[in-house]
């Protein structure tokens, strides 16, 4: 059917990853958490337009991860960091400590926060089969 392409790219083999995109996803999956951290502090002190920036940076963060690298594992990796730091900054202190207060700006800020992990990884750029011509078989 095909003359002579690589066929499709569900049937090609998987290629291990270079040293330094390995090294460029650890560093998303650290900013990931470093913007967590920072939206934790800054969303809470100035309450509407802290959310925004806390929110509007973890979206930086998530969906230029993903052109970055040009593809979703880009927007994963920051994603990871985020949800980790921001569950266990939920998790009191047995001295009773914590960093999250019960109020709407901070259910804003994890579910928002969540919906924007999952849009920015939809955006993402995924990848794409390569080849010159725009129809298979040209």
């Amino acid at each position: 059917m095909s003359s002579g392409g690589r066929g499709s790219m569900l049937a090609q083999p998987l290629q291990r990853p270079s040293g330094g995109r390995v090294a460029a996803l650890l560093g998303l999956f650290v900013l990931g958490a470093v913007v967590a951290l920072a939206g934790a502090l800054v969303q809470a002190g100035w309450f509407p337009g802290g959310l925004l920036l806390a929110l509007a940076g973890a979206a930086g963060v998530f969906l230029g991860g993903a052109y970055a690298l040009g593809s979703r594992a880009g927007a994963v990796a920051p994603v990871a960091g985020w949800i980790v730091t921001v569950i266990f900054l939920t998790t009191s202190r047995p001295e009773g400590d914590f960093l999250f207060g019960a109020g709407g700006g901070t259910y804003l800020f994890l579910l928002g926060g969540m919906a924007l992990a999952v849009i920015c990884a939809t955006l993402a750029p995924g990848r794409q089969p390569g080849g010159d011509a725009p129809r298979l078989g040209k």
